[in-house]
């Protein structure tokens, strides 16, 4: 018995592989634009998805843990035991056990993927820091609405946003979250909504909504008094949505610029995770950083090869690939890609670093929870904001390091809009719940774009949100569809993680002894431990909203005294003078099918190479 479930077991793993790699390569090349075959994207995609909601390997599975009960118990026994049990977990909440479900979920499938297809045709535009209209990706829309002096052409990003979605609405979305309510009703679910909710994090959706409500409650005098404190000091017009992003980062955006230039990202960002103790075991990675026609626009991170360690013991390296859309030449630019990097870069480490037994502990999708995996990553993007980081790594090409001035100022701009900026997270739930409990009769685009903008208005305060709720590209692909609140029950268990570390080291920035704690209670796991296990397993207790809402309504004056008491700590401190040598990883930094730098020879030279490629290409850019 023991030797017929090993061998089933082994093969269940390569098999994985095999389809798990083939359709998340064609991913990557067609969403950055690399090819153009959506068909064979497509075709990968539904053998995924028959591997993963085949009822006959439940089946198997569940006769071969029956086998091993019986059998005397012991170190061989429980790993595969342990294995078993995480392939179980992953077809229970993939599995599609009728003929319908199946049939639907092969149509959305083609649905999405000529969407997809679409919506890569799509072209938006609107007006530069130049004042010349231009193509405009995602990223560009907001970073100019964000640091463009100019309302004229704020609005015009904005406008261009507002059109996405109504071409959006006019090009098939509708059908599709009609055919995807009708794969939740198959498989036993009210509407899709509830079925993500269950499927992604295990909870119901009254469950969830007693926890979304409880943060909407917590946060709302402050957002209340952030909007109404704006209209007084600038006028009703600081309300608009082409204006809210100015005022909640612009100017303070464009002064920090020559702190974080672009060109310098990927250096501060191996230089920093490095020196956190990151490693990611060997892993090959692959970053696509810029802006290109047709390429996907939004950052994402997936990996095409999960890490795990195999039948005979040997350790098998993740390959993780990560994107980002920059413009290097465009105001805000090396803050967006900076974030990207070290957001991206923090899911690279969680998925390079689990170390169980098969890979269906180590892939993104359920049971995986969102929540969980955004925890990795929105952790690492956090600590850009905090005041040492930015002393230790934000300097301008002399050298100068940013001044405290530029810091409090910063603290001044953004701090009263911590709630608005969690609460534009929680209104996609909101939205996307109410839209797919809408019946196919009332869901009109008229009708879902009026849901919009009531969600916008109750839950955000505004009449049109900067960011218009059907222009978020989550909301079209059915793997993060109905998922949003996975980064906000993540922001919640962030400010919860470091508060542990704050209190047990009193500082994050340049600490190599979180890297390792990260690994060993976070990442090594992997779904084996649900998140709230792996968050009591690092600090001690369950998960809790409070520090996440406490940091939202905290005043200027606390935050920048907090601020101060950090950058105070860090002049006194004597950092460790060994950190590890380098990432541990093959790196090599993408333009489409280019290689525009890799680490083959060093980190260091990496860097540099790529340092220098940004200033040949993009000379007007502050590098």
């Amino acid at each position: 018995m023991m030797e017929s479930a090993r061998e089933f077991f082994v093969r269940l793993n390569h098999d994985y592989l095999k389809v798990h790699k083939t359709k998340e390569d064609l991913f990557w090349d067609t969403y950055m634009a690399v090819s153009d075959d959506h068909a064979a994207f497509a075709r990968a995609e539904q053998a995924f998805k028959d591997f993963i909601a085949d009822p006959s390997s439940l089946a198997e599975v569940r006769r071969h843990l029956t086998s091993l009960a019986q059998l005397p118990d012991n170190e061989e026994r429980r790993m595969l035991r342990h294995g078993l049990q995480g392939w179980l977990a992953l077809f229970e909440c993939n599995i599609i056990d009728n003929e319908t479900a199946r049939r639907h979920m092969h149509e959305l499938i083609e649905m999405e993927a000529a969407l997809f297809s679409l919506r890569r045709e799509f072209t938006m535009s609107h007006l530069n820091e130049r004042g010349e209209r231009e193509e405009a990706t995602l990223g560009m829309l907001s970073t100019n609405m964000a640091t463009n002096p100019n309302e004229l052409a704020r609005k015009s990003s904005h406008d261009a946003l507002l059109d996405l979605e109504r071409w959006v609405l006019e090009h098939g979305f509708l059908d599709i979250v009609r055919k995807r309510n009708e794969l939740a009703q198959a498989l036993g679910f009210p509407n899709y909504f509830d079925y993500k909710v269950r499927k992604n994090e295990q909870m119901s959706a009254e469950q969830l909504f007693a926890v979304l409500d409880d943060f909407e409650i917590r946060t709302r005098a402050a957002n209340q008094l952030t909007l109404a404190n704006l209209a007084r000091d600038k006028g009703e017009e600081a309300l608009k949505p082409y204006n809210l992003r100015y005022h909640m980062s612009g100017d303070i955006t464009r002064r920090l610029d020559p702190y974080l230039p672009f060109a310098k990202g990927l250096e501060r960002w191996v230089e920093s995770f490095r020196r956190l103790g990151i490693t990611y075991r060997g892993a090959l990675m692959q970053l696509d950083l810029l802006e290109r026609k047709g390429k996907y626009q939004n950052g994402f991170c997936h990996g095409p090869i999960p890490s795990f360690v195999d039948e005979q013991g040997r350790w098998v390296a993740g390959q993780i690939n990560f994107t980002a859309e920059a413009k290097p030449d465009q105001v805000g630019s090396g803050a967006r890609a900076i974030n990207t990097l070290f957001h991206e870069g923090g899911h690279a480490a969680h998925f390079a670093n689990v170390t169980q037994n098969s890979p269906c502990f180590s892939q993104e999708f359920p049971p995986t929870s969102m929540a969980y995996a955004e925890t990795q990553s929105m952790f690492c993007d956090s600590l850009l904001d905090d005041a040492d980081w930015l002393k230790r790594y934000a300097s301008n090409s002399a050298g100068e390091p940013l001044p405290d001035e530029l810091i409090r100022i910063k603290i001044e701009t953004t701090q009263p809009f911590r709630a608005f900026a969690e609460r534009s997270i929680l209104v996609v739930s909101y939205f996307e719940s109410e839209l797919y409990r809408m019946s196919d009769a009332e869901r009109t685009p008229r009708a879902v774009l009026a849901l919009a903008r009531s969600c916008e208005q109750r839950i955000l305060g505004v009449a049109q949100s900067p960011r218009p709720l059907l222009a978020i590209p989550h909301l079209l692909n059915q793997e993060s569809a109905a998922s949003y609140h996975g980064y906000l029950l993540a922001n919640m268990a962030v400010y919860q993680t470091r508060a542990f570390f704050r209190r047990r080291f009193g500082y994050l920035t340049d600490n190599p002894a979180v890297g390792p704690l990260l690994a060993q209670h976070y990442w090594a796991p992997g779904n084996s431990l649900s998140h709230d296990a792996t968050l009591r397993s690092l600090t001690g207790e369950g998960f809790s909203a409070r520090y996440l809402a406490e940091a939202c309504n905290q005043s200027v004056d606390e935050a920048w005294k907090q601020a101060q008491q950090i950058i105070a700590a860090a002049a006194q401190r004597e950092y460790p003078q060994a950190y590890p040598d380098s990432l541990e990883a093959r790196i090599r930094i993408l333009h489409g099918r280019e290689i525009i730098a890799d680490n083959s020879q060093s980190d260091g030279m990496m860097c540099q190479q790529f340092e220098d490629w940004v200033g040949a290409h993009y000379p007007a850019s502050e590098h």
